[in-house]
Formats: structure tokens, C-alpha cells, sequence
């Protein structure tokens, strides 16, 4: 017997509610999840969508009523999403309700904004002739009222100026409506985040490789074989414009785009640069919105409104019903990938959404993730290249400073005696500077001032982690040892952390440049709602010579002026213990290096490093894609990485350490006596753990971590499948938070 798990309202706040139904057995091969069905409901006859289908009974089996059968008409965008969260829930393991809620567009009702209009019902001379009698009898707030809808010549009233600005009442209005006179009428305005926007003129054309590259995709198109397209680009080869004008063709054959891009502070520029050619049609959704700016994006989104929807991970589920594009910018970011429940990757769920609703996805970036390349190269996504700036402008030359040798000559400042130098020739010249302090898994790694040496685990190269008591820690192997006093490579006593950050580099610039105007743009100077847009806006006016920020300042943005980039310690990214070390290191130092020399003057780069030698800083200093990915993917190969195999974390969260420790332990014994020897079919699986977390606790809560590298990725999803019937029945998670994560991005 197979029975539908269905809701009835599916609004956020009503999902954790499903009601089991029998599935007539003529209807069981149509019904999945998705689907809209009709449902008796006590006395009643609704309309509901599956969100699952099960054959096990949640209550007495006599007393579960069948569907009626498949609604007809049903939302099919609605029915999208639905089928889309469960995809999710199979493919990266959560509840149906966790999924649902990421999917699902927000429908927490929040209160509208009404326009009320007041409109004359009487002719112009009637109406004059009540104004007559009325001034007569002194009936003066009624007198003013008809004297403003007569001089607007029969055009209706704003409710809210004639409360305001003609100082009437309520009553006054409503009197005048009861005697028929005038009637008002009311209308929902949406909220628009981008009504504040000035449209400029757009008048760019694409040079000869856009078109190339824009035809090629939009042939396919046309003949109906949209696929994933993976658009490499060198910084400054003009992504934006391709995306554009493949939006421009979906639109103009009625369909819509969605265009993702990895963080808020993209949102200002990328938002102009759309709104100058589309206008009204664009609309936007991140977290700085307002419950209601959100909803109403939602609304509007739904009705046709708008065609085009901007904005992070979360703007992937804009319920168009005519989804055309997909477009992910900078498709290498790490936030594309959810770090909660479900840990799903945008990239993957919107080649999963293209597939249901037939449309094309473009990856695009200048540093394409090593997991899109390979997929591309293994004939999986289409690969399209842009190898030239626009106009043929150089690419910034780069220099690499040995920070080793700058110790050696008495220089402990975090700029370089080269940086500075460059820096007091930009400034003299009224060019501007952008410094990036590269603070990802800061003070994670201990390294030597003298020589350069990380100090790594000896099983697998990654770099040891410093934790309390003086022990340094491998988060993939569990090996530990003491801090040790003298660098093991050299000898010297220069071991330690890098602790600067950018309001301390504020000051020391500032205090070396007393003239600079600096901007700083980092977590602590953009909390506020319009703080990105504030800063990103007063450099590109050029009213500041120098932005100071983390990786937020390096990634798409586009500042004619800027001639000069200063990366300050690269080494950051580089040793954090994560097998993407190096992959994170060459994207950044590339998009950093990127934004100088976008005008018309040449542009110049300086890479700060205490490991010049290293591959990835040697590549992203020649902005050499390829060099670094040959190296890196034989890595991968190597050490069993992805995407060459395939990871699966799964962590266990609790208040008690041993009964967190219990759980993980049973985790592990399942799958090595039960599961593995059966998944293991699929392909090879290696197991690894249980072991604690990088940080084994956070606000009292304790953390261990199991990892799996499976050759197969569905041998992966077949073994969290074998899993989760264990955790319902098992007393051992009861009081145990359980998570999987496929191919993390982060958090080991």
C-alpha cells in the first residue's frame, strides 16, 4: 500500500503539518512529490501537494482516507518547488520540512502597503454646484476637498495628501463617500528595493568573443538544447555584458532570469548595471531586506511583475513560472553552499531547477571551481572562454614580495618598503589603491617569520592548528604535538600567528599617509542596511584614495580608477587545514589582482607572501588558470579529494560530550559492520573517524565529525539513506543533533 504525505497551506509557518492519505492504486505510478492533488478534509474538499511518498502507515491503517485524485490546474511553479525541495532532501539529507523551507518562497503574511485613491462620482458641474453650497453653509473642509478634485480635472486624489497636505478628517472623507458624492478606492502597492535607483542610458555592444560566446549559448537555446555552460573570463573580460544580453533574448521570448551572485556587497554595482538596461524588471533579494520587501519581491515575482531576480543563494527559488536562466557569477564562491540543513549547493540545485523547467544555466567566474572545470573537461558542462579584457586592456602586471627578506632588512610593518613606494607614486597622482587583507582561518596556522615553513601534519598535508595548552592539532587525522619553541625547518624563534586586522591597518596606513582619504570595509563597517552601497558608492566617486577591506572588496567589483592593488598576507588562506587551501589562495589572489588597471591607465599588483614560491600565489600572480588546475586536480587525485571522489560529513552536535561521543561511535560501527559492505558495491568507500571538530565545542556544544570519500556520489546518498531509519529508533540520538554534508566547502 502506498500513501502521499501531503500539506494543505503551504506557507512557512503551517509546513511542520502533513497529513497521510492512501494512494488509489490506479493513481500510484502519477503521484510524487510535487504533485497537486485533492484531498477530503473533514468535511470538506481541498487541494494539497505531496511532499511525500512513503509505504509506511503514520497511524491506523483503516482509518486513512484516499486522495480524491490529481487537481486539475494546479500551480505548476509551485509544484516545481516542491518536487525541488524533495530532490534536495534525497541528494544532501535533511527532513522534507527543512528542505521545504529553504524552497518554498516566503508566505508569512506580512501587511501590506494600501494606496487609497479618491475619485469624483459626480459630473464637473454638479460637482460645482454642491462646492457652491457648500462654501454658502461654511461646510469648509468639504468645500476644500471638491475644490481639489475639480482643479485636478477629474484625475483621482491621493487619500494620504488630502489627510495630510488639505488637513482633513477621516470623518469628513467618509461623509462625502456616504452621500455618494465621491468613492474611494484601494489597491496594494509592493514594495520595491530598487525604486530609489536612477536608470541611466545603456549604450554598450559586445565586442567579437561576446558575441561569440553569447551566440553560442543562445543557439542552443533556440534549438531547445539549454544546457549547464561554464563562462571562463578573464577579470575585466566583460561576464556582466554576456549575461545581460542572454537575459535580454529569454526575456524578449517571454521567459525569466535569475542571476546569482555570491555576497550583498556585489548586490549595489551588479544591481546598477542591470537596472541601467532593464529597469523596473529587475528586482532584488538578500538578507538586508525587510520581512516585507521580502515578501512582496516574492509577490511580484509570482505575478509577472518583474523578470529578472538578483540576489544570493536564496534567489535560486523565485517562483517564476517561466523560468528561462540561471546565471551564477563568481560560481566558484564558498557561500553558494549551505552550511545548515539542508547543506545543499546552489550550483547543483539550479541545474536540477533548469532540468524540471527546461532552461539554460551559465556558471561564470575567472577562477572557475576546481569541481565546475573538471565537470567541464570531463564533457558534463559546456566550456566557453573569454581570454581578453575588454578593449584589449592589459592585464595587470604583479609582483610577489618575499616578506622573509623584508624581516631580514628590519621591516616589521605589515606594507612592504615596495608597496610603499608604489602606494606614495598612486597617490601623487590621484589614482586609487585597494589593500586586501586576506583574514580567512586567522591565527588557524603557525609559521615561521624567518623562513617561511608552516608547521603541517606529517600524514596529510595540511597544515596543524593551534589550539588551547600549547598543542597543535590535524582536524583530518587527529595527530597532535606541542607548540614548539624553535621553527623545526630553520631554527628561529619567529614562530607564531598573524593577528593584524583592518582597523589596525587603517591606522597604520593612515599614520604613514596623513593626506589619504581611506575607506575601510570590512564585517564591522557594513552592518547597517545601506552601509555596503554607502562605501562601494564614495569610492567609485572617487572621494577616498584608499579601500581597505577583506575579500568582500575584491570580488566584481569594477573601479576605474584603482591602478593599484596590495595583497597583505597571502600566506592566510593558504595553510588554514582545509584540502581547498590552495584553490581559495589562487581565486582570491586572482580576483584581487583583478581589480586594478580596469580604466584606462595600466594597472599593477603587489602580492605580500612569506611563501613565494608556492604554485598557487606563482599562478594567480600570471593570472594562469591552467598551471594552477594541473597541479591541483593530480592533488586531488591523489589524496582521494573532491571532485575526483566525493565527501560526506556527518556531524554530531550535543550538550553531553560522551553521549555526542556515543552517538558518533554507533554512527561509525553501523556503518563499518552494516552499510559500507553493502554501498561498497557502488564503488569504493573509505571511512575516516569519528573525531572532534575543528572546534570541538561552541556555546556548549560539543562536535564530532565522521568523514566518507566515495568514489560514487549515489553510493554516498545510498548509505545516509541506510542511516536515517537508525537515528528514528535509536535511543543513542535522541538528545543528538545529526547532519550530513556532501562535499563541504567549509567547517572541518
Amino acid at each position: 500500500m502506498a500513501y502521499a504525505n501531503v500539506i494543505v497551506d503551504i506557507s512557512v509557518d503551517k509546513l511542520d503539518k502533513t497529513f497521510q492519505y492512501r494512494i488509489p492504486e490506479e493513481l500510484e505510478n502519477r503521484i510524487k512529490p510535487g504533485v497537486q492533488v485533492d484531498i477530503p478534509f473533514g468535511n470538506r474538499r481541498l487541494t494539497g501537494y505531496v511532499v511525500e511518498v512513503t509505504d509506511t502507515p503514520e497511524f491506523d491503517e483503516t482509518r486513512i482516507k484516499p486522495l480524491f485524485g490529481i487537481h486539475g490546474g494546479s500551480v505548476p511553479m509551485e509544484s516545481q518547488l516542491i518536487a525541488l525541495a524533495a530532490w534536495i532532501r534525497k541528494n544532501y539529507g535533511s527532513t522534507m520540512n527543512q528542505a521545504l523551507k529553504a524552497v518554498l518562497p516566503i508566505r508569512r503574511k506580512t501587511k501590506e502597503i494600501e494606496k487609497r485613491k479618491i475619485l469624483l462620482n459626480k459630473s464637473r458641474e454638479e460637482a460645482a454646484r454642491l462646492l457652491v453650497l457648500y462654501e454658502e453653509k461654511h461646510y469648509t473642509a468639504k468645500a476644500r476637498l471638491l475644490r481639489e478634485l475639480l482643479q485636478s480635472g477629474g484625475n483621482p486624489l491621493d487619500y494620504t495628501y488630502a489627510v495630510g497636505q488639505l488637513r482633513l478628517t477621516a470623518a469628513t472623507i467618509r461623509s462625502l463617500e456616504k452621500d455618494g458624492i465621491i468613492t474611494i478606492v484601494s489597491s496594494t502597492h509592493y514594495r520595491n528595493p530598487v525604486s530609489h535607483l536612477e536608470q541611466k542610458e545603456y549604450c554598450l555592444t559586445l565586442n567579437e568573443n561576446q558575441r561569440q560566446v553569447t551566440e553560442a549559448i543562445l543557439k542552443d537555446i533556440r534549438e531547445g538544447k539549454a544546457q549547464t555552460y561554464l563562462l571562463k573570463g578573464v577579470t575585466g573580460s566583460g561576464k556582466t555584458e554576456v549575461y545581460m544580453e542572454l537575459i535580454a533574448h529569454v526575456i524578449a521570448g517571454g521567459k525569466q532570469a535569475i542571476v546569482l551572485i555570491p555576497e550583498i556587497a556585489l548586490t549595489y554595482q551588479t544591481v546598477m548595471r542591470f537596472y541601467n538596461r532593464f529597469g523596473d524588471r529587475v528586482s532584488i533579494m538578500n538578507s538586508r531586506l525587510s520581512q516585507g520587501e521580502r515578501y512582496d519581491q516574492y509577490e511580484r515575482a509570482k505575478a509577472g511583475d518583474i523578470d529578472i531576480m538578483i540576489g544570493p543563494r536564496s534567489a535560486l527559488f523565485a517562483p517564476f513560472a517561466n523560468l528561462g536562466l540561471i546565471i551564477i557569477d563568481e560560481e566558484h564562491e564558498n557561500s553558494y553552499k549551505s552550511e545548515t540543513a539542508p547543506c545543499y549547493h546552489a550550483r547543483n540545485v539550479a541545474i536540477e531547477r533548469a532540468k524540471m523547467c527546461h532552461a539554460a544555466v551559465v556558471l561564470g567566474s575567472a577562477t572557475p571551481s576546481v569541481e565546475s572545470y573538471y565537470q567541464a573537461q570531463m564533457g558534463n558542462y559546456h566550456l566557453l572562454e573569454l581570454n581578453e579584457r575588454v578593449q584589449k586592456k592589459p592585464l595587470p602586471d604583479c609582483e610577489i614580495v618575499d616578506l622573509r627578506e623584508e624581516l631580514k632588512l628590519g621591516n616589521r610593518s605589515i606594507l612592504s618598503e615596495r608597496l610603499q613606494e608604489l602606494m606614495e607614486e598612486r597617490l601623487k597622482n590621484h589614482e586609487q589603491i585597494m589593500l586586501f587583507l586576506n583574514r580567512r582561518g586567522i591565527s588557524s596556522f603557525i609559521s615561521c617569520r624567518s623562513c617561511g615553513n608552516v608547521v603541517k601534519c606529517p600524514h596529510c598535508d595540511v597544515s596543524l592548528s593551534q589550539h588551547e595548552g600549547n598543542r597543535l592539532v590535524c582536524h583530518y587525522c587527529g595527530y597532535e604535538t606541542i607548540m614548539p619553541k624553535v621553527c623545526p625547518s630553520c631554527g628561529s624563534k619567529y614562530l607564531g600567528g598573524f593577528k593584524a586586522g583592518t582597523q589596525k591597518i587603517e591606522m597604520l596606513v593612515q599614520k604613514r599617509f596623513p593626506e589619504a582619504r581611506i575607506l575601510r570595509m570590512d564585517y564591522d563597517s557594513t552592518r547597517t542596511k545601506d552601509s555596503y552601497e554607502k562605501i562601494l558608492k564614495t569610492f567609485s566617486h572617487h572621494e577616498a584614495d584608499i579601500l581597505i577591506g577583506t575579500q568582500m572588496i575584491v570580488k566584481g567589483h569594477d573601479f576605474a580608477d584603482v591602478t593599484l592593488v596590495g595583497v597583505l598576507a597571502a600566506d592566510m588562506s593558504l595553510h588554514v587545514p582545509d584540502f581547498h587551501a590552495a584553490e581559495r589562495t589562487f581565486q582570491l589572489l586572482t580576483q584581487a589582482v583583478g581589480r586594478a588597471g580596469r580604466g584606462n591607465r595600466p594597472g599593477q599588483a603587489v602580492i605580500q607572501t612569506y611563501d613565494p614560491e608556492h604554485f598557487a600565489l606563482q599562478a594567480a600572480a600570471k593570472q594562469d588558470y591552467e598551471a594552477f588546475y594541473r597541479q591541483e586536480i593530480a592533488y586531488r587525485e591523489l589524496m582521494h579529494y573532491p571532485p575526483v571522489w566525493n565527501l560526506l560529513l556527518i556531524s554530531c552536535a550535543g550538550s553531553e560530550e560522551a553521549e555526542t561521543g556515543k552517538a558518533a561511535a554507533v554512527i561509525a560501527k553501523l556503518l563499518q559492520d552494516r552499510i559500507l559492505p553493502e554501498v561498497s558495491k557502488m564503488g569504493r568507500i573509505l571511512l575516516v573517524g569519528p573525531s572532534d571538530a575543528s572546534i570541538a565545542k561552541i556555546n556548549d556544544i560539543y562536535r564530532k565529525v565522521i568523514y566518507m570519500k566515495g568514489e560514487d556520489y549515489q553510493a554516498l546518498v545510498s548509505a545516509k539513506d541506510a542511516l536515517e531509519p537508525y537515528f528514528r529508533e535509536n535511543k543513542a540520538f535522541s538528545h543528538v543533533t545529526i547532519q550530513f554534508n556532501f562535499n563541504p566547502t567549509s567547517g572541518f
